[in-house]
């Protein structure tokens, strides 16, 4: 993984191989950024004229290389866009204007020119730096951009995961944020915190990357274990015989089918000062064939990440762990493999839930409610003070909101709320959206409590609405349907990569620092 280092140094004196600059969407045309002031100077201050020259507008996502001024040691600049410039819009105040340069900005910018230097041994990043937040930022963007998972290209055999970049370059090697102080407490926290958080949201994107055949319930369950012994977090699994005679019937339900049998994994994260516990939820569907209700070609191709949600959740208790957050957090990662076969569940079949519920399979598609079910009631059980779910679990939220943009629903208005808020100051898309009552009527079954299906219109909250019936009585619930961000299919963006996009891991850190801090009720 891309190395992190803070330096004071004067860019023209860095040995590296580029210097990385900021430029934003001016009023009248491209404008260099702070921290760019040594290079621009060396352009006799004509730098913003040049960029444009190329073609630069200081657009998001957008990059220029030019050759670096004569008595620089690095040979190169790298112009990256941060898009409109802070107070260039009329329609900010000037607060907005003084706040300086976004978060979110200054993430994908470090993002796109760590994609693009890969195979560099180092580079300099002199982007805006104006306190610990925009190092935080910077630092996330530069090891979550030069993320790849090239692994299964090497010798025939997987290797370790991120071991290569693009076009099969190894990733940037090193990064020196300048501007950040190597001795100061709070600079050095806030590389500490990126470093923690994007290495496990890494490893999520990693789990996400890697092949079905690799990646068994068993085979799940054996990293989740590795990865907790390192981090002293606590882990039972669940295999099929504790799961038969735990009355699992959802978790057996799905993993009926398949030769690799399902797992109930639970990790326990406690802090000896915490005054809450948080319960997370994952759909760990490590291959989603569709069961019995088989997918038609072309929509099975990419159903290894069904266990997306399993790994945010997975991955967001470790960074927890390794920021010592003062709260305790559980994670319940239901683990199954959705295959057809003679001993898979079928349309009509009836399944006693681990909550004594039973429910009609109307479709074996709709799989991940049946895991999650389980999982929300064995949760419960614990008595947590709030409990969320993450599941890449309707195609109907992806035609709601679009590929980048998860749905949030709740139990509660104002956790909906504070996950929303929470999603958004991370840079992680997401909407609010409703539970109708009316809606239930739908899952209505003439044999059993309910069904696993409703109306086909608004099945992404009809989903929502069936997992909120297994959320022990008086628990405040939200639910995560990623089934859009999980999964880039298309060409890479900002600091994400196509493939495993580790979504949602960075909205559950946040919540439980903020559960931690005090600032949930």
């Amino acid at each position: 993984m891309t190395a992190l280092t803070l330096s004071t140094a004067a860019a023209h004196g860095l040995r590296a191989d580029a210097i990385v600059i900021g430029v934003a969407k001016g009023t009248k045309g491209p404008v260099v950024a702070p921290g760019a002031e040594a290079v621009d100077k060396a352009y006799d201050g004509r730098l913003a004229g040049v960029l444009e020259t190329l073609g630069a507008s200081g657009a998001e996502g957008e990059l220029t290389k030019l050759p670096a001024p004569a008595g620089f040691k690095a040979p190169l600049v790298v112009a990256v866009g941060l898009g409109a410039e802070p107070g260039a819009d009329n329609t900010e105040d000037a607060e907005d204007a003084d706040a300086g340069y976004d978060a979110e900005a200054l993430r994908k910018a470090a993002g796109v020119a760590a994609r693009a230097l890969a195979g560099s041994k180092k580079a300099a990043f002199a982007l805006p730096v104006d306190g610990p937040g925009a190092i935080e930022a910077i630092g996330e963007g530069v090891l979550l951009g030069a993320y790849s998972f090239d692994s299964y290209k090497e010798n025939g055999r997987p290797a370790q995961a991120s071991a290569r970049g693009k076009n099969g370059k190894a990733p940037l090697g090193e990064a020196a944020l300048l501007g950040a102080k190597p001795r100061d407490a709070a600079h050095k926290g806030a590389v500490a915190r990126a470093v923690a958080v994007s290495e496990e949201l890494n490893r999520a994107r990693d789990l996400v990357n890697t092949p079905p055949n690799d990646l068994t319930p068993q085979a799940f369950a054996a990293i989740v274990q590795a990865a907790a012994k390192e981090h002293g977090i606590k882990v039972q699994v669940l295999d099929e015989r504790a799961l038969t005679k735990g009355g699992y019937g959802g978790i057996l339900g799905v993993g009926g089918g398949s030769a690799a049998a399902p797992r109930l994994v639970k990790l326990s994260y406690k802090h000896p000062k915490a005054e809450k516990h948080l319960a997370y939820v994952g759909k760990g569907i490590t291959y989603d064939s569709g069961g019995i209700s088989l997918k038609p070609a072309g929509h099975n191709e990419t159903m290894k990440c069904d266990m997306a949600g399993a790994a945010a959740v997975f991955a967001a208790v470790v960074a927890a762990a390794r920021l010592g957050l003062e709260v305790d957090v559980t994670g319940w990662l239901a683990l199954a493999e959705n295959m057809p076969s003679g001993s898979a569940v079928r349309p009509g079949d009836v399944l006693r839930m681990y909550s004594g519920k039973t429910v009609e399979v109307l479709n074996t598609d709709a799989e991940g409610r049946l895991v999650l079910a389980d999982a929300l009631w064995a949760a419960s059980l614990e008595g947590p003070d709030a409990i969320v779910d993450v599941a890449t679990l309707t195609g109907a939220m992806m035609l709601a909101l679009g590929s980048r943009t998860f749905g949030v629903m709740a139990n509660d208005d104002a956790f909906r709320s504070a996950l929303h808020e929470a999603a958004e100051e991370v840079g992680e898309p997401a909407w609010p959206m409703p539970l109708p009552e009316h809606l239930l009527k739908g899952m209505e079954s003439q044999v059993a409590d309910m069904a696993n299906m409703g109306e086909r219109m608004g099945g992404g909250l009809v989903a929502g609405l069936f997992l909120r019936e297994f959320v022990g009585e008086g628990i405040t619930w939200a639910h995560l349907d990623i089934a859009g961000p999980a999964f880039n299919e298309g060409g890479p963006f900002g600091y994400t990569p196509k493939g495993g996009t580790g979504t949602a891991v960075r909205t559950l850190v946040r919540l439980a620092e903020l559960t931690a801090e005090g600032d949930l009720g």
